[in-house]
């Protein structure tokens, strides 16, 4: 069961609604920031409406009104998720050789997974992986995210084997879930503690097993 336990983040300002017709007392992007913190911090199921309410200031009726429930409310995180933190991860991928692409990714990856500025970890990677029956719409929505940010190593992948970077017979597929286990293996390490530099070290050691062409 999801805890009520409230997450120390500050509150943002006064989520009372003024009424009909005019305008919120809150800011409403400050308070789906704060609960992106909560989510990001907490996962789906293991954050409560307590949880939500108290880290964006806001009552539960200014929530609804708002953002609409629980799971609408997580859509929305997820969106801001993917584009902020998450962001420099498709932008490394249009670096212009593929092995140059996947470093800048996995780099990336690290640096963004260990900022001390947000919770450790990756959204999309622990964001439903403990969800159980009431959370299984939201773990099929970020395993669908991980497939697509996948997808998008394979087509950086062939199109690198296109231009010459990879072998004529290099299984792009594998190499692309490869990339992608370790980015999650760094999202692991991160929630228990691995630092910029220990993360950074391990990308070190992946990238020389990095395929010849």
């Amino acid at each position: 069961m999801p805890s009520d336990i409230p997450v120390s983040l500050p509150p943002c300002p006064s989520g009372r609604h003024a009424g009909p017709g005019r305008p919120r007392l809150f800011d409403p992007d400050a308070a789906l920031e704060r609960a992106l913190e909560v989510f990001w911090q907490k996962g789906y199921e293991g954050t409560s409406l307590s949880d939500l309410t108290l880290a964006m200031g806001i009552s539960r009726p200014s929530l609804y009104a708002a953002f609409g429930n629980k799971e609408a409310l997580f859509r929305k995180a997820l969106g801001r998720y993917l584009a902020g933190p998450a962001a420099t991860l498709a932008q490394a991928l249009a670096r212009p050789q593929a092995r140059a692409a996947i470093a800048a990714y996995l780099h990336a990856a690290a640096d963004m997974l260990s900022q001390p500025e947000h919770p450790a970890g990756c959204l999309v990677v622990q964001g439903a992986l403990s969800c159980g029956e009431a959370g299984s719409v939201i773990r099929t929505e970020l395993a669908a995210q991980r497939e697509a940010s996948l997808q998008a190593l394979r087509d950086r992948l062939e199109l690198g084997r296109r231009a010459g970077e990879l072998a004529t017979d290099c299984d792009v597929d594998a190499l692309a879930r490869y990339v992608a286990t370790i980015h999650q293996g760094l999202s692991v390490q991160a929630s228990s503690g691995a630092t910029r530099s220990e993360l950074q070290a391990v990308v070190s050691i992946a990238l020389q097993h990095w395929p010849d062409p």
